[in-house]
């Protein structure tokens, strides 16, 4: 999910040319920088991919299971690539991103990121709890959108490599202090990012407040299974297990309804094409310049993750399975690609040229009773699992 009132956007027609060597460039500049490469546990590979203003380092770390390999930055916990196989056995990284670190800093649309505080949108960026109201960072037209303006996504994190068993990972670590970006509570985070043995890619979300606050973390991985840069993702098949969705108003803030799929664009519940209903002229869709909402997944909050969607790329054959402990999928169909970013592959991105499944709880909860809860407090352990697990057909 991008913000809704788009911001200013670099341009790319020198980034589009320089990208076709940006692979290239990024393993010399990695040294350049003095940091040569470094093996870490489980065979966790250390680069150095760029310095932030403050002279902050950012670390680029590449794990691999399998015939799965996970790129993952210091930076925002933003996953960099995906690669998994197709049919034939060819391997393509098949989420969006940069090159560079200049890009992500620049103006990203969450490519990949590890979103918090809130991941989604709060209404008027403000919320009450235990009688005192916070206001947040206005970010998103008049909402405060996945953090604010400098949530997690925006951070470096601590990141150490481990092995357990057949599987190997990145643990991210981060302490929010009271008060970032309005949130109440010192919130101490971890974040596990696993590559299982069978080659999937494990989420675990881990946190603990000394204050109660309010918390939703989730990733913001853009998917194309085709591969990066290789055009719209409308022919992909998917189904979620999701009878109901929550209708948004004009700044895509949820009226409180949970309403039925059924006979509307959002009904995914038989696998189709995700561009076979997204040019109708339906309000919700003409809200969100496409699909831009959470769904309320059948199976309802769960202890352990359960598998609730299934989306398919016919030429490839690559299949992604999610499973989440959450309530919710905020799926977003990249309506806001608006061809002002060259990513990995030298390519532009334009509309419907990704899609986003981030698991959560619904947006704006801290404003709506009726919600699933989103609180967190003192003694009480945040926990959130989900698996993406890959196959072909």
């Amino acid at each position: 999910m991008e913000p809704h009132m788009t911001t200013s956007r670099r341009t790319v027609i020198t980034a589009a040319a320089a990208g076709l060597a940006a692979s290239a460039a990024t393993a010399g500049t990695a040294h350049a920088n003095g940091g040569g490469n470094s093996a870490g546990k489980g065979g966790a590979v250390k680069e150095h991919f760029g310095t932030l203003a403050d002279g902050t380092r950012v670390d680029r770390w590449t794990i691999e299971n399998g015939r799965t390999r996970l790129r993952v930055l210091s930076y925002g916990g933003i996953v960099q690539a995906l690669e998994i196989p197709d049919r034939h056995g060819r391997r393509a990284n098949v989420s969006l991103g940069f090159d560079d670190l200049d890009s992500y800093v620049a103006d990203s649309p969450y490519f990949g990121a590890l979103i918090g505080r809130y991941g989604n949108r709060i209404a008027r960026g403000a919320f009450t709890l235990e009688g005192k109201t916070y206001q947040l960072p206005i970010n998103d037209g008049p909402n405060s959108l996945h953090g604010g303006d400098k949530g997690f996504d925006k951070h470096v994190w601590s990141v150490e490599p481990f092995r357990k068993g057949a599987d190997v990972g990145l643990t991210l670590r981060r302490v929010s202090p009271d008060g970032e970006m309005g949130y109440p509570g010192t919130l101490t985070v971890r974040v596990d990012y696993t590559l299982t043995a069978a080659g999937d890619f494990r989420i675990d979300y881990e946190a603990t407040t000394d204050k109660a606050t309010v918390l939703n973390l989730t990733n913001h991985t853009y998917y194309n299974l085709a591969g990066e840069g290789s055009g719209s993702v409308y022919d992909h098949r998917l189904e979620i297990a999701a009878s109901r969705y929550t209708p948004v108003d004009k700044t895509l803030i949820p009226t409180g309804e949970l309403a039925r799929v059924a006979g509307t664009p959002f009904d995914f519940r038989r696998a189709k094409e995700i561009g076979r209903d997204i040019r109708e002229a339906h309000q919700q869709v003409l809200y969100g310049q496409g699909i831009d909402h959470n769904f309320v997944l059948d199976k309802g909050i769960t202890s352990r993750p359960e598998h609730f969607l299934t989306v398919t790329e016919p030429e490839s054959g690559r299949v992604m399975r999610i499973a989440t402990t959450e309530p919710g999928v905020q799926f977003y169909t990249g309506n806001f690609l608006t061809g002002t970013f060259a990513g990995t592959s030298g390519r532009v991105y334009r509309q419907g040229d990704a899609f986003a499944l981030e698991t959560q709880h619904f947006p704006d909860s801290p404003n709506q009773p009726s919600f699933p809860s989103t609180v967190l407090r003192p003694g009480q352990t945040y926990r959130s699992t989900t698996v993406h697990s890959f196959s072909t057909r």
